[in-house]
């Protein structure tokens, strides 16, 4: 099916390119056809080459979801939450050699909710961010804007977030689990291992009421549970990984306490609650989820 923006262009009657990459001898001469004043870029996935960097009169403009030089690369949103900043935004800049090190020309800010999702802050960021494109556009050919040298300090790099680096690591502090779903959230998904299969989680909530304690020394009291939602499961112990699991509700230890599940998805269904799926499968007493 074609994206939403090649629609849009054909229903307006607009040329379509689609190249198998930026260097590509035959687009790059239509392109030299076109002599485009600018060539704007969102969330495009390839390096474009000098050879074609240089056809546009004003070059390529990028919209970057993060406040450069801070998270270059290809997964800034998902990296900001991950790392528990507070602030994030978009910057407007032109494209050259390097990973998004080009001169900047406008930026936007963002404040990161504590349960934003790296989906739910991107569509907002998305919203936001075209009109600080199309602003920059604007600049541009009224020959207002010059792009500015981005600062040696405060780099940071942001690689793509592949489906194996989305495993969560149980033995990680509980604030860091939340922050770490939250940014895989809903691409390409947070997962764990339960019986031998992959199960995706969903954001989860840091729960009160649970100790620290070394998962080689553990032993798993008996009858300490409350079984109130939102209730802290009173006198609870829970190694990294180990699933308790009462009539509402289903927490899991990590390194720092314990974290309640939302949602969870098995492979092949549909997301479901963690309590519904904990009644299917039946937790027995010290089962864990295996990150490793």
């Amino acid at each position: 099916m074609a994206s939403p923006v090649k629609q849009r262009a054909l229903a307006l009657g607009l040329e379509v390119l689609a190249p198998r990459g930026p260097g590509d001898p035959q687009f790059q001469a239509r392109l030299r056809e076109l002599a485009p004043d600018a060539v704007p870029m969102v969330a495009y996935g390839a390096l474009i080459p000098s050879s074609t960097l240089t056809i546009p009169a004003h070059g390529w403009i990028n919209l970057h979801f993060s406040i450069l030089p801070a998270w270059r690369g290809a997964a800034p949103v998902q990296r900001a939450i991950m790392a528990g900043d507070e602030v994030t935004g978009a910057t407007t800049f032109q494209v050259e050699s390097g990973l998004d090190t080009g001169p900047t020309y406008g930026v936007m800010t963002e404040a990161i909710k504590g349960d934003d999702t790296a989906g739910e802050l991107l569509g907002r960021l998305a919203q936001a961010g075209a009109g600080l494109l199309v602003a920059t556009l604007d600049a541009l050919e009224a020959g207002q804007l010059h792009g500015v040298t981005q600062p040696a300090e405060g780099v940071s790099l942001a690689p793509k977030i592949s489906v194996q680096d989305a495993r969560i690591c149980w033995r990680a502090p509980s604030l860091a689990i939340d922050r770490y779903v939250r940014g895989c959230t809903p691409s390409p998904g947070a997962w764990t291992t339960f019986r031998g299969e992959r199960l995706k989680i969903h954001p989860v909530k840091l729960a009160a009421g649970t100790a620290v304690i070394d998962s080689a020394q553990f032993t798993a009291p008996e009858g300490t549970a409350s079984e109130i939602e939102g209730e802290p499961f009173v006198g609870e112990v829970l190694a990294p990984g180990e699933i308790a699991a009462t009539k509402r509700a289903v927490r899991v230890g990590t390194a720092s306490g314990a974290v309640q599940l939302g949602a969870v998805q098995p492979p092949g269904k549909k997301p479901m609650a963690a309590a519904d799926w904990a009644r299917g499968v039946r937790i027995e007493p010290g089962e864990k989820f295996i990150d490793e």
